[in-house]
């Protein structure tokens, strides 16, 4: 369906094979967003058990995938209509939308969205006995339940603000805590010491992910921190974050040696001071509507915070090597 004044563009994937229809809306350039921590929590694991399980590796891969399915398709069937309203808004400004664009029907999406949860909480059961992670599932209902918050009623958080700090909390917190338990068998204090580092991150990506949104999501009545404080403040926040992390490095090699490879928060600090830099060359293009801009500040952001928690993650695999 339209919304009211801004009809539907023409649909664009009308002669797309049905593999490439699936492959376009599972967006798998997004992965890293939850694979990236999924990592850091499996590496986190293997340092505090100092025994690495190939068997929860391959099973967090799976559960992380399953994880990725649930959210992208729940988010285009909850977002359908704000996605309506910036197709028609900006037909050459945004990249094509699953339902508005026809790339998916709306059943197929919804019925993709339950398939992925039910298979998450299943393969989660299922696993947690073999291994045995008896928690497991309630780590997952956990990491599911947030996503339901964020998109669908009667919370809804990202339509009445406050969506960004469940994102921060899932993507920074109770995820890579999910994956240490199902490395480790049990979560300790083992990601104490970064868990700043990875907050501040998760915000600043969430954050920055209603910039290209903003006049549409103020359009559909969609109250997130881009539409509440405008581009320029958001982008501030964004380039803080990333410094605050970079400082979060610094601290963890200064004063947590023995918890954490020392070089490895060495090299996250570098490397997320030279991605704040780069986000600081880059700002001022980044502006409301300046959706190239706005996708070369974002792989930037991308870079920065993906890069550093591969850096993490080899950190944590050094401390449990040694």
């Amino acid at each position: 369906q339209s919304s009211p004044g801004h009809p539907t563009p023409p649909p664009v994937a009308a002669g797309w094979s049905r593999w490439r229809r699936w492959w376009y809306a599972a967006k798998p350039a997004s992965w890293p967003k939850l694979l990236v921590p999924a990592l850091v929590g499996q590496a986190a694991g293997f340092a505090t058990a100092r025994v690495g399980s190939l068997e929860a590796f391959v099973a967090g891969v799976a559960l992380t995938v399953l994880l990725l399915c649930f959210i992208v398709f729940a988010n285009d069937a909850g977002d359908e209509h704000v996605d309506r309203i910036k197709r028609a808004m900006f037909p050459e400004g945004c990249s094509p939308k699953t339902i508005p664009d026809g790339v998916l029907s709306r059943g197929s999406v919804w019925s993709a969205g339950v398939v992925a949860a039910l298979g998450c909480l299943a393969w989660a059961m299922a696993v947690g006995w073999m291994l045995p992670r008896p928690r497991l599932w309630l780590w997952t209902a956990l990491a599911l339940g947030l996503f339901v918050a964020y998109t669908f009623p009667p919370l809804r958080l990202n339509y009445r603000g406050g969506g960004e700090l469940l994102e921060m909390v899932g993507v920074g917190a109770v995820l890579p805590a999910l994956h240490v338990y199902l490395q480790a068998g049990h979560v300790e204090a083992t990601l104490a010491w970064v868990a700043p580092g990875l907050l501040c991150t998760a915000l600043a990506s969430a954050l920055a992910s209603g910039l290209s949104d903003e006049v549409s999501d103020r359009a559909g009545g969609k109250r997130t921190f881009v539409t509440m404080v405008g581009n320029r403040r958001a982008r501030r926040w964004v380039e803080r974050l990333i410094l605050a992390s970079a400082v979060g490095w610094a601290v963890v090699g200064v004063f947590a040696a023995h918890a954490f490879s020392a070089w490895a928060a060495a090299a996250g600090c570098v490397w997320t001071f030279v991605g704040w830099q780069g986000l600081r060359r880059l700002s001022t293009r980044a502006t409301t509507n300046a959706f190239r801009g706005q996708r070369a500040y974002k792989a930037v952001l991308h870079r920065c915070i993906w890069g550093a928690g591969v850096i993490v993650a080899i950190g944590y695999a050094i401390r449990g090597l040694s």
